[in-house]
């Protein structure tokens, strides 16, 4: 154990002396990571914003079951319990034959004086049913409606069939050009600290030769350089996520009110501590990898 310790306090007190030692090639990996996290990192606060927008949108994505006429309250409240254990059901709410009509006046300014003669509401109580975000895509939809149409006291079913498509198109597409984005960006970063921690090696050349001159093994050589990557990639990482935080604090005040004018809603958010904590990790990784490709070119040449 005390073997161990010693090894790994080699190990990084190595790692630190060579990032001292060339403190210029230290900066430009650091940055390299730092500015494609950045990136990677505002790609996914964007995409994470806009599929909570999507979300927003799909809660407005409703299956309309208006009820027969004459049902009693019971029977209403009894239909409410059977729709709201069908399945991809969220929620369930009664609307009323006066919430009915109190909405069609409210949502036709010239025209509500065209129910002023009649002597009965015509509007049907319904049932505003709310899909689960899982279920939210037609195949969703169809089961749903399929449970719906074997209740008694339901008259006739709405929902918007086109919408419910679209809606699970936009989020596929932009959970596929994320994953697209982020994958040509990771081979990027790789291949650019690769390239930048191979000039490491190559100043640390004549180290590594007397190193291995006196009988140290390719791990005794190579851990170092992977500690190095190890501490350069996290060190991009925090400050991906630091540059994120200050960017995305200055352009808060205008998104808010760019969205507030469009949508009157959907106001944005930062990424959440999963997402920190992976940036910090893709960039350990990057770097460490980088170090290890970076050691095998080198030591192939």
């Amino acid at each position: 154990m005390t073997r161990l310790a010693a090894r790994l306090r080699y190990f990084l007190r190595t790692a630190l002396y060579g990032l001292r030692g060339s403190p210029m090639t230290s900066v430009i990996t650091v940055a390299t990571i730092g500015v494609t996290l950045l990136l990677v990192g505002a790609f996914v606060l964007l995409v994470s914003n806009m599929e909570r927008l999507l979300d927003r949108f799909g809660e407005d994505i409703l299956v309309s079951a208006y009820l027969e006429a004459g049902l009693s309250d019971e029977a209403r409240r009894v239909l409410v319990g059977r729709a709201q254990r069908a399945p991809g059901v969220e929620s369930v709410r009664l609307v009323t034959e006066e919430e009915a009509m109190q909405r069609f006046r409210a949502g036709s300014a010239g025209q509500a004086s065209l129910l002023e003669g009649l002597e009965e509401n015509p509007l049907p109580a319904s049932l505003e049913i709310t899909l689960t975000p899982e279920s939210r895509s037609s195949e969703g939809l169809a089961t749903l409606v399929a449970a719906l149409e074997g209740l008694e006291g339901i008259d006739e079913l709405g929902y918007g069939t086109e919408w419910v498509e679209g809606y699970a198109r936009a989020m596929t597409l932009i959970r596929a050009v994320g994953t697209g984005i982020g994958v040509v960006l990771a081979l990027a970063t790789l291949l650019i600290v690769s390239n930048t921690i191979r000039l490491a090696v190559y100043a640390r050349r004549e180290e590594i030769e007397i190193l291995r001159l006196v009988g140290a093994g390719r791990s005794f050589v190579s851990v170092p350089f992977l500690v190095e990557g190890f501490i350069q990639g996290s060190l991009g990482g925090v400050f991906a996520v630091a540059l994120l935080y200050g960017v995305f604090r200055i352009l808060l005040p205008g998104l808010e009110g760019g969205l507030e004018l469009l949508l009157g809603f959907a106001k944005p958010v930062f990424v959440g501590a999963e997402v920190v904590l992976a940036l910090i990790g893709a960039g350990a990784a990057l770097g460490t990898l980088g170090s290890g490709l970076a050691l095998v070119e080198g030591s192939e040449t």
